[in-house]
C-alpha cells in the first residue's frame, strides 16, 4: 500500500491529504490545522476510526487472554470483535438511514465499552456516541458524562412466545390452546389470550402456520415483570362429550370441551433468561382436571399446588415453547426482529391501556367474559349440558361480521360458542372473548346470548331453552361499566325467532333495567325465567369512548346551560384517561365557555383549566403534552382569553398571604407553564388580530403579575407550612415559563424579571431547609435554561446566581444541589470572558476549597465525602482550567495580608493533596486524571513564585513550604502519571498531549529547594523519606534530578551535626518500607553510585567524592546500596507467586543485614516476626521457635517497661519474656523438638521459683514432665539432608554463588527434594558433575544448581552412649544441632585390583561446616568452610561394618521391647539383607581383601585396625544370633520356611568367619573359598541403571561395596532436556556408596 498527501495551504491554513492503495484508489481526505503542534483528523466517522483502532489494540491482548488460559473470556472477545468488524463494515458502506445508522453507533460503542471494561482498558468519554475530546468541553462536562443523571423514560417490555410442538398425543382430537398472563396475587389475567389451533396429530390445524404459532405480548412495563406473573395455557378439545366413551354423542356432533392446564412461573423464566433477546425452550406438563366444576379455577389450583384437584400427565412431555424476553418501542422492534415479525406474529395486548398512553395509540375493544350461570334442570332427570352461543347484533338486527375474537393469532368469528361443562346446570367458565366493534356501529349494538342443552343420545341434538341480552350503550350514550352484570335470562324453545330483535329489546336486560321500566305490559313475548340468571363481566379499553356521564355532559353543555357551573364543579371526578382521550374537544369547551361569558365562568373554566394541565404532569399522561403543544400552537383560538388568565393568576397569588387553604393556589402554581404558554399565545392572536393594540396594557399586567409573585416569594412562610408549599410549586414552575416570556420580551428584560424574582427570595438564614431547597432547584433549573445560555442575559444572572451559591457554601448547607448547579455552569461556561472568570474566582474559589475540606461544619463532611465530592472537584478543576496567568496575578495581589494568602497556599494545597490521595475518580478514567494532573501541575506553577516571595528568608514559614513539598512528592508518585506501565501506544498519546507531567513536578521541586537557601535544615531528615520515594520512581530525568537534594541534605546534616546518622536513618528506614511496599527496580540497586544518565546534575557519589567527608559518605553509599540490593530481592522472594524457600531465605539474609552491618534493633525485630510468620505458613514450627528465639535473648528478666510494638502492648520486658517463652515452647511441641523445649522449661520454672509463683511452676514442671513423655512415647521421623549449590549473577544476592545444606522435610527424598528445587528455580541448569564450579559459571548471567545427599556428623560427645539408653533419644542428637555434614566419593588410587577392587578403592570424605547448625532459624544454613580427608579401603571396611551393627542392634532392642506391634517385617528383611549378602560373598570380598597374608605382610600399619575389623565382624555374628532368637519367637507359622533359610546361612556365616580367625590366629593363613556368584546388592542397582542411589546415614548403612568399573555416578543424560522430569533429575550429582547389604 502506497501512502501519500497533497497539501495545499489556504488563508484557513487547512491541509487535505488523502491516500492511494495498490489495488485501486481508495481518498480518505483528512485536515489539520496549522499550530505549533499540529494534529491530523480524519475527515471519516470518529466511531469508525476509533473501532479501528481498539480492534488493533484488542488483537494483541486477546492472544495474552489464550496464553493466560482464560479461555472464557477468550471466546467472549473473539465473538465481540467479528460482531464490530460486521457493524464497522456497515458503517463505511454508507447504505443506511439516519436512525439505522445511529441505532449500529449505539451497538458498536456498547460493544467498545464492553470490551475495555473487561481487559481492564480505559473507560472512554462519550457523547452521542463519540468520544469526547477533553479539551473541547469543561471538566464538570467531563464528570458528568460518566456520571450523569439521566431521565428514565419508562421502558416497555414485550414477551416473545413461539409453540413449537404440543407433544402430548393422548387427545386424538382437534384441539385449541389459550395462552394468557396471568397475575397470581391479584387472581387476574392482565393480556388478551393468544389462540392456537391444534389437530389430533399435535400439529396446527392449518398447514400454512407450520413453525409460524407465535405471539408477542406487549407493553408490559417493569412493574408488570415484578408482579407473580404466570404463562397459563388452557387446552380446550373439540370433539366428542367424554373423551373415552363412544356412546356419548354421535361422531358428527362437535363439542368444545375442557381437557388441560399448564403454568409456567415467570420467575423462572427470569431466571433462566440472563441476557436480553435470548430465546430459551421450556416444557410445560399438561395437568387434567379432576372436577369439571373447579374447571375455572384450575390454574390457580396448580399454582397453588393443591395436588387433589388436578392430575399430572404420565410423562414430562406436554407443551415446548421457546421464550424470549424484548425491550424499547414496537416499531423499534419490529425493525430490529424482523425474522421474528414475517413469521406471522400475533400482538396479544394488555388488558386496559399500558402505563404511558400515547396520543396516537387509538383502540376500541370490549373484552367480555362468561362468568356463570345458574339454570333450572327442567325436568330433565340428570343435569343439563350447557353450551352459550353469543352474537353481537346492531340497531337494525343483522349480526356484525368478524366481530368476536376468541384469541389473537386466529381470525375473527361472527359467532362464539363456549366450551360444555358435563352435566351442571351451574356451569363456571371464566372464558374471555374480545369484541372489537366499529366505533360506528357501537352505538345501538347489543349482544345476545343463547342457551342450549347439548343431548348426548343419538341424534346429538342442541336444544335452545333460553337467551338474555345486554344493550352495549345507555340511553345517556356512555357504555357498559367495568364491573360484574348480573342478566336476566329469558325462556324460548328452537322454534323462537329472534328475525325482530324489538320484541325482545324493550324487555329489561337486567334488575337495574327492570328498576327503570316499571311499567311493562301485561303480555311479554318472552317471559322470563325467575330461578335462572347468568353473569357476565365487561372491561371497555377504547380511546374512543367513555363510561362518564358528566363528561358527555361537559362535551354538550350547550343541551342544558342551566347546569354548566354544576358539571364544571363536578369535572375533578372524571377519570385521568378520560380526560385525555377527549382532551382537544373538552380545551375547546372550556375555552368557549370563557368566551359566552368571562364573569359568569371565568373562575371555574380557570380552575377545571389548572386541573387538566396538572393532570399532564402524571407520568401516565405526560406524553399528551405534545397534544396540549400542538392543540395551543395549531388550534387554540382564544384571544382575548389571556386577560382573564392573568386577572385570575394574579387574584390567586395576592390571596397566598390572607387565605388559610391554599390547595387551589397551589395547583394554580404548579400550571404555571402552560398558563403562560395560553396567556401569550392569546396576546399573540389578539396583537396579531388588532395589529398590536394594548401592548403597553399588557406589558404592564405582566409587571404587575411579576410583582405579586415576588410578593408571594417574599413572604415569611416559617410559621404557615401552607404557604411554605405555595411558595415551592411556585418556584418549581418559576423557570419553566422563560421561554415563553422571551416571544414576547428582550433577553435583557427577562433577565431582569428573574434576576428581581430570585433577588425577592428571603436569604438562607430566614427560610427552612426545605424551602431552601427549592429555591436552589429554581436557581439550578435557570442556569439550565436557555435563558442563561445568552451572554447579555448571563450578565445580568451570574452575580445573583453566585451570591445564592456563595451564602450556601460558605454556610456548608445543601451541598449536593450546589455542586449540580455549579457543574451547570461550568458546563455551559467553556470559553468565559475575563470579567465572568474574574467574578466566578471571587466569589467561588476560597468557598469550593473550604467545602472540600469540610472544614466549618464537620458533620456536612460526610455529605460531601459520599454524595458530590467528585462535582466540586470537577467545579474547582474546572475553575482553575480557566484562569490565566492575570487571573493568578489577581488573585495573588487582593489578599490583605500573608496571613491570608499563607491559608488560601494550605487549603489548596491540602486539597490537591486529598485528590491525589482519595480515589475521586475511578482507576480506568485516565482522561479525567490526566487533565486533573495537568491542572494541578499548571497551577502549582503559577503559585510557587508567591510562596517564595512571601515565606523565604526572615519571612520564612515551614507549614506551608512543607504542605508544598508534599504536594509535589504525592503528585510525582501518582500511579496515574507511572507511564512505564502503560502499552506503547498509549504512553506516546499521553506524551504527545501533556508531556511527561512528573518532570515537570520535579523541575519545579527541585527549583524550590535551591530556594530554600539557609532554610534548607528545616526539612532535614523529615523529607528524606518522601524526597526517597520520588527518587524511586522509574523515571531517569526525574531520578536524576532529585539525586543532588541527597547531598545537600548529608552536606547541611554533616555541617549542623559533624556526621550524618539521623540521614542515614531515616533513609534507611523509609528504604525498606517503600521497596518492600512495591517501589523500585532492578535500576534502582545503586541508585547512588551510577554515573548520570542525563541531565547537568552529578551523582550523588562524584559529589560526595569532592567533599572532606568522603569516606563516611562513601561507606554511607556503600551500605545504602547494600541494603538496596537486599531489599529487592527480599521484595521478589515475597511475590504471590514465589515458594516459600526463596521468601524464607530472602527475609533471614536481610535480617542478618540489619543485625551485623547497620545494628538496627527494630528492623531487626520486625523481620524476625516476619520470619516467624512464614515459617508458621509453612508449618515449620521448630524453625518458628527457633527465630523467636533470636527476639527472645535481646530480652532480659527485668521489670523495665516497653512500649507496643508489632502486636505486642505496653508490657514490662518480664512479662513479654514470659510471654514469648510460652510461644516458644508451643512452637517446639509442634515441632517435636521437646528437648529444645526442656531447656527453656527450666529457665521457666526457676523465674516461677525465683517470684514464688508455684501455679505457674506447677504449670511448667507439668509441661516438662508431658514433654519427656513425648521424646519416650512418641514416634518422629529422621529427616534427609542435602547439600545445595547456587552459581551464577542470576540468583538473588542471599543465593549468588554459595552452598547450602537443607533439612528435608517428613518422608522427603533425595528425588522429591530435586523436584521440589527445580519447581523453585525452574530457570535453573543442573550441574553434572560434583565439583566446585570455575569463574566462568560464577560470574555467568544464569543459573547453574547443584544437589546432592550428605550425611550429619553429630558431636559424639553429645550422643549418650549407654547401652540401656533408648535408641529413640539416641537417633534424635544424632542429626540434632549438627553443624557438620559429610559425603563420600569413591576412586582407585593406582592401579585398580582386577580380582578384588575393594583393595584400592579409597573414599575421598568431604566434610561441610555450616555458619549456624540444623535446625535453626531456616531449614537451610550456609556452608562456612569445607575439608576433605581421604579414608583407606580398610578404614572405610570398619566404618560401614560398625554402623550395620548399629542398626542391627538398635532394631532388636526395639523388637525386644515390642516397640514395632508385631509387624516383624522389618527385623526379617534387615537379618535377610545381613546373612544373606555375607553367605554369597558379602564379607567374604573383605575376607578376601585384608585378610590375605599378602596384605597383612605389605601393610604392617594396619594390623591392629585388621584385627578390629575382624573383632566387628565377630560381634556382629553375636548379634545376627541374638537377632535370630528373637525373630524365632515372633515369626509367623507361614514365614518358618524363611527363618528356617536364614539359620542355615548363618551357621555358613558363622563357620567361614571361625576359619578365618584359625588361620589368622595360627599365622598359616589361607584365603576362604569365594563365592564366584556372589553379587552385590548395589550391583543390581546398576544393572537396572537406576538415575540415583540415595546415600544412606551411617545410621543406616553396612559393609561398603564400591562399584568395580566407577569412582563416582554421573548421569549422562543430555543438557538440552531440562524441560522433561527425568533430565531435571539427571542434571543432579550424587555421589554414591553400594553396600552389599
Amino acid at each position: 500500500t502506497l501512502r501519500f498527501y497533497i497539501s495545499e495551504h489556504n488563508k484557513n491554513h487547512v491541509v487535505l491529504g488523502g491516500c492511494i492503495d495498490a489495488s485501486g484508489i481508495d481518498l480518505k481526505f483528512m485536515f489539520f490545522r496549522c499550530r505549533l503542534c499540529e494534529t491530523v483528523v480524519p475527515l471519516e466517522d470518529p466511531i469508525i476510526t476509533e473501532t479501528t483502532s481498539t480492534l488493533q489494540e484488542w488483537g494483541v491482548l486477546w492472544k495474552q487472554l489464550y496464553v493466560k488460559h482464560k479461555v472464557d473470556l477468550f471466546h467472549k472477545l473473539r465473538h465481540v470483535m467479528n460482531e464490530l468488524i460486521d457493524l464497522r463494515r456497515q458503517l463505511i458502506q454508507g447504505h443506511l438511514a439516519q436512525d439505522q445508522t445511529r441505532e449500529i453507533k449505539r451497538h458498536i460503542t456498547v460493544r467498545l465499552d464492553w470490551g475495555n471494561e473487561h481487559l481492564g482498558l480505559d473507560l472512554v468519554p462519550r457523547k452521542e456516541f463519540e468520544m469526547v475530546d477533553p479539551d473541547q468541553i469543561s471538566v464538570s462536562e467531563l464528570y458528568k458524562l460518566r456520571h450523569g443523571d439521566g431521565c428514565r423514560v419508562p421502558v416497555s417490555h414485550h414477551l416473545f412466545i413461539n409453540l413449537k410442538s404440543f407433544t402430548y398425543n393422548s387427545i386424538s382430537e382437534d384441539a385449541d390452546v389459550f395462552f394468557s398472563l396471568y397475575d397470581s396475587r391479584e387472581a387476574k389475567q392482565i393480556s388478551e389470550k393468544f389462540m392456537v389451533k391444534l389437530n389430533k396429530n399435535g400439529g396446527p390445524k392449518n398447514p400454512e402456520k407450520v413453525d409460524r404459532l407465535c405471539a408477542l405480548f406487549t407493553d408490559l412495563s417493569s412493574k408488570d415483570l415484578k408482579r407473580d406473573l404466570y404463562i397459563v395455557a388452557h387446552v380446550i378439545r373439540t370433539g366428542r362429550m367424554l373423551l373415552n366413551d363412544s356412546k356419548k354423542g354421535p361422531p358428527h356432533v362437535q363439542y368444545r370441551r375442557p381437557y388441560g392446564c399448564a403454568v409456567l412461573a415467570m420467575s423462572d423464566v427470569f431466571h433462566t433468561i440472563t441476557d436480553l433477546k435470548e430465546e430459551k425452550d421450556f416444557v410445560l406438563k399438561v395437568y387434567t382436571c379432576n372436577n369439571e366444576n373447579e374447571w375455572y379455577q384450575v390454574h390457580e389450583n396448580i399454582i397453588r399446588k393443591s395436588n387433589t384437584k388436578y392430575s399430572a400427565p404420565s410423562t414430562n412431555y406436554g407443551l415446548i415453547i421457546s421464550l424470549q424476553l424484548l425491550r424499547g418501542e414496537l416499531e423499534q422492534i419490529r425493525r430490529e426482529n424482523q425474522a421474528v415479525f414475517n413469521r406471522a406474529l400475533a400482538l396479544t395486548r394488555k388488558l386496559g391501556f399500558p402505563d404511558v398512553i400515547l396520543p396516537g395509540d387509538t383502540r376500541n375493544d370490549l373484552y367480555l367474559t362468561l362468568e356463570r350461570g345458574e339454570f333450572e334442570r327442567g325436568g330433565k332427570s340428570v343435569q343439563k349440558n350447557i353450551e352459550v352461543t353469543l352474537y353481537v347484533l346492531y340497531a337494525d338486527g343483522d349480526t356484525l361480521k368478524d366481530c368476536i375474537s376468541l384469541g389473537s393469532g386466529e381470525p375473527n368469528t361472527s359467532e362464539y360458542r363456549s366450551f360444555v361443562l358435563y352435566h351442571n346446570n351451574s356451569p363456571r367458565w371464566s372464558e374471555m372473548v374480545k369484541l372489537p366493534i366499529p366505533i360506528d356501529r357501537f352505538r345501538g349494538s347489543h349482544l345476545r346470548f343463547e342457551f342450549r342443552h347439548c343431548s348426548t343420545k343419538d341424534k346429538g341434538e342442541k336444544k335452545l331453552f333460553g337467551f338474555a341480552f345486554t344493550p352495549l350503550m345507555r340511553e345517556d350514550g356512555t357504555t357498559l361499566s367495568d364491573e360484574s352484570h348480573e342478566l336476566y335470562v329469558y325462556k324460548c324453545d328452537e322454534n323462537a325467532t329472534f328475525s325482530n330483535q324489538g320484541l325482545y329489546l324493550s324487555l329489561p336486560c337486567c334488575k337495574e333495567d327492570f328498576n327503570s321500566c316499571p311499567n311493562l305490559p301485561a303480555n311479554l313475548p318472552f317471559q322470563r325465567s325467575p330461578k335462572e340468571t347468568f353473569w357476565v363481566s365487561t372491561i371497555l379499553c377504547s380511546t374512543k369512548l367513555t363510561q362518564n356521564v358528566d363528561l358527555l355532559a361537559l362535551l354538550n353543555w350547550k343541551a342544558h346551560p342551566d347546569r354548566v357551573l354544576d358539571i364544571l364543579g363536578r369535572l375533578r371526578q372524571i377519570s385521568g384517561e378520560e380526560i385525555v382521550k377527549f382532551l382537544r374537544d373538552v380545551l375547546d369547551t372550556l375555552f368557549c365557555l370563557l368566551d359566552d361569558n368571562t364573569d359568569k365562568y371565568g373562575p371555574l373554566v380557570f380552575q377545571s383549566l389548572v386541573f387538566i394541565i396538572n393532570l399532564l404532569r402524571d407520568s401516565r399522561f405526560y406524553h399528551f403534552r405534545p397534544v396540549m403543544d400542538s392543540y395551543i400552537q395549531n388550534h387554540f383560538a382564544g384571544a382575548l382569553a389571556y386577560k382573564e388568565l392573568v386577572r385570575c393568576l394574579k387574584w390567586y397569588m395576592d390571596r397566598s398571604a390572607e387565605v388559610v387553604r391554599q390547595d387551589h393556589i397551589q395547583e394554580a402554581m404548579r400550571a404555571l407553564e402552560y398558563l403562560f404558554k395560553f396567556i401569550v399565545q392569546s396576546r399573540i392572536l389578539y396583537s396579531r388580530a388588532t395589529c398590536g393594540m394594548e401592548e403597553e396594557q399588557f406589558r404592564a399586567s405582566i409587571q404587575e403579575l411579576f410583582q405579586s409573585i415576588r410578593f408571594v416569594l417574599s413572604l415569611d412562610s416559617r410559621s404557615s407550612e401552607n404557604l411554605v408549599f405555595t411558595q415551592a410549586a411556585l418556584l418549581n414552575s418559576f423557570p419553566d415559563i422563560f421561554d415563553e416570556l422571551l416571544q414576547m420580551f428582550t433577553v435583557q428584560e427577562v433577565a431582569e424579571y428573574v434576576r428581581g424574582t430570585l433577588g425577592s427570595m428571603p436569604s438562607t438564614v430566614d427560610i427552612g431547609q426545605s424551602m431552601d431547597v427549592v429555591k436552589l432547584q429554581s436557581i439550578a433549573r435557570t442556569v439550565e435554561s436557555r435563558l442563561f445560555f445568552f451572554p447579555e442575559s448571563r450578565s445580568i444572572l451570574l452575580p445573583v446566581v453566585l451570591h445564592h451559591i456563595h451564602l450556601h457554601l460558605r454556610q456548608q448547607r445543601e451541598l449536593l444541589i450546589c455542586s449540580g448547579i455549579l457543574g451547570s455552569i461550568f458546563s455551559i461556561i467553556k470559553t468565559s470572558s475575563m470579567e465572568e472568570v474574574e467574578m466566578m474566582v471571587e466569589s467561588l474559589l476560597d468557598v469550593l476549597l473550604q467545602t472540600l475540606l469540610g472544614q466549618r461544619c464537620p458533620q456536612c463532611t460526610a455529605e460531601i465525602t459520599v454524595n458530590c465530592r467528585g462535582e466540586y472537584v470537577s467545579c474547582l478543576l474546572s475553575l482553575l482550567r480557566q484562569m490565566t496567568e492575570i487571573h493568578f496575578h489577581h488573585l495573588l495581589n487582593n489578599f490583605h495580608s500573608k496571613e491570608e494568602l499563607k491559608e488560601f497556599l494550605l487549603k489548596i494545597f491540602c486539597v490537591f493533596r486529598n485528590l491525589m490521595k482519595l480515589t475521586i475518580f475511578p482507576r480506568d478514567w485516565s482522561v479525567m486524571r490526566l487533565l486533573t494532573s495537568h491542572i494541578i501541575v499548571v497551577t502549582t506553577q503559577f503559585l510557587s513564585p508567591a510562596l517564595h516571595k512571601n515565606f523565604s528568608d526572615a519571612d520564612f514559614d515551614f507549614k506551608v513550604w512543607n504542605s508544598f513539598f508534599s504536594l509535589t512528592v504525592l503528585y510525582i508518585n501518582q500511579p496515574s502519571l507511572q507511564l512505564e506501565s502503560l502499552g506503547p501506544a498509549k504512553r506516546k498519546k499521553v506524551l504527545d498531549k501533556y508531556g511527561d507531567m512528573r518532570v515537570m513536578m520535579a523541575y519545579e521541586l527541585f527549583s524550590m529547594w535551591q530556594k530554600l537557601g539557609d532554610n534548607k535544615p528545616h526539612f532535614i531528615p523529615g523529607m528524606m523519606g518522601p524526597f526517597l520515594g520520588v527518587t524511586l520512581v522509574p523515571q531517569t530525568e526525574v531520578r536524576n534530578i532529585m539525586i543532588p537534594i541527597f547531598h545537600d541534605m548529608m552536606d547541611w546534616e554533616q555541617r549542623k551535626n559533624g556526621n550524618f546518622k539521623q540521614v542515614e536513618a531515616e533513609l534507611m528506614d523509609k528504604l525498606d518500607s517503600m521497596v518492600s511496599d512495591g517501589k523500585g527496580d532492578d535500576n534502582h540497586r545503586e541508585l547512588f553510585s551510577l554515573t548520570q544518565l542525563f541531565g547537568p546534575y552529578p551523582s550523588l557519589l562524584e559529589k560526595i567524592e569532592q567533599e572532606t567527608w568522603r569516606e563516611t559518605g562513601i561507606s554511607f553509599v556503600t551500605s545504602v546500596t547494600r541494603l538496596v540490593e537486599r531489599i529487592l530481592d527480599y521484595r521478589d522472594c515475597m511475590k504471590g507467586d514465589e515458594m516459600e524457600n526463596k521468601k524464607i531465605g530472602g527475609s533471614v539474609n536481610l535480617m542478618n543485614f540489619y543485625k551485623s552491618e547497620v545494628n538496627k534493633e527494630d528492623m531487626y525485630i520486625r523481620y524476625i516476626h516476619k520470619l516467624c510468620d512464614l515459617h508458621l505458613q509453612a508449618e515449620d514450627f521448630t524453625e518458628a521457635a527457633f527465630t523467636l528465639l533470636l527476639y527472645w535473648e535481646l530480652l532480659q528478666w527485668e521489670d523495665r517497661p516497653l512500649r507496643d510494638f508489632l502486636h505486642y502492648p505496653c508490657q514490662s520486658e518480664w512479662q513479654r519474656k514470659e510471654n514469648l517463652s510460652r510461644k516458644i515452647l508451643h512452637y517446639f511441641n509442634k515441632g517435636k523438638c521437646w528437648e529444645y523445649g526442656i531447656s527453656l522449661c527450666r529457665e521457666l520454672a526457676f523465674q516461677y521459683e525465683t517470684l514464688y509463683d508455684y501455679q505457674s511452676l506447677s504449670w511448667i514442671r507439668k509441661m516438662e514432665a508431658a514433654y519427656y513423655d513425648n521424646i519416650i512415647e512418641q514416634q518422629r521421623i529422621e529427616p534427609e539432608f542435602f547439600r545445595m549449590g547456587f552459581y551464577g549473577r542470576k540468583f538473588p544476592f542471599f543465593l549468588r554463588n554459595k552452598e547450602f545444606v537443607c533439612r528435608g522435610y517428613d518422608y522427603e527424598r533425595l528425588e522429591d527434594f530435586q523436584q521440589r528445587m527445580l519447581g523453585e528455580f525452574p530457570q535453573a541448569i543442573a550441574m553434572q558433575h560434583p565439583n566446585i564450579p570455575d569463574d566462568t559459571i560464577l560470574q555467568s548471567d544464569a543459573q547453574y544448581l547443584q544437589i546432592y545427599a550428605v550425611t550429619p556428623v553429630s558431636d559424639i560427645s553429645d550422643v549418650p552412649q549407654l547401652e540401656r539408653v533408648p535408641e529413640r533419644i539416641k537417633s534424635f542428637y544424632r542429626i540434632n544441632n549438627v553443624s557438620r555434614f559429610h559425603y563420600d566419593r569413591p576412586f582407585h588410587k593406582g592401579p585398580k585390583d582386577r580380582e578384588n577392587e575393594f583393595r584400592s578403592l579409597w573414599i575421598e570424605r568431604t566434610t561441610l561446616i555450616l555458619l549456624r547448625p540444623l535446625p535453626g532459624i531456616s531449614r537451610w544454613a550456609e556452608v562456612e568452610r569445607r575439608e576433605v580427608v581421604e579414608v583407606s579401603p580398610l578404614e572405610n571396611a570398619i566404618y560401614v561394618v560398625e554402623n550395620k551393627t548399629q542398626e542391627l542392634r538398635t532394631l532388636i532392642s526395639q523388637y525386644q521391647h515390642r516397640q514395632h506391634h508385631g509387624n516383624i517385617n522389618p527385623l526379617s528383611m534387615c537379618l535377610n539383607g545381613v546373612i544373606d549378602a555375607a553367605v554369597n560373598g558379602g564379607i567374604a570380598r573383605y575376607q578376601e581383601a585384608f585378610f590375605d597374608k599378602d596384605y597383612i605382610s605389605s601393610h604392617p600399619e594396619d594390623t591392629e585396625r585388621i584385627s578390629h575389623l575382624k573383632d566387628l565382624m565377630q560381634e556382629q555374628v553375636h548379634i545376627l544370633g541374638v537377632g535370630l532368637a528373637v525373630h524365632e519367637k515372633l515369626v509367623h507359622p507361614e514365614m518358618r520356611p524363611l527363618h528356617k533359610k536364614l539359620v542355615d546361612q548363618f551357621h555358613m556365616m558363622r563357620t567361614g568367619l571361625h576359619h578365618v580367625s584359625r588361620v589368622t590366629r595360627d599365622s598359616n593363613y589361607t584365603p576362604s573359598v569365594i563365592n564366584h556368584w556372589f553379587i552385590l546388592q548395589s550391583t543390581k542397582a546398576q544393572k537396572t541403571n537406576k538415575s540415583f542411589v540415595l546415600q544412606p546415614s551411617p545410621s543406616s548403612s553396612s559393609l561398603s561395596s564400591i562399584r568395580s568399573n566407577s569412582s563416582q555416578i554421573i548421569n549422562s543424560a543430555p543438557s538440552s532436556a531440562r524441560g522433561e522430569e527425568q533430565s531435571r533429575k539427571s542434571h543432579l550429582i550424587v555421589t554414591t556408596v553400594y553396600y552389599p547389604y
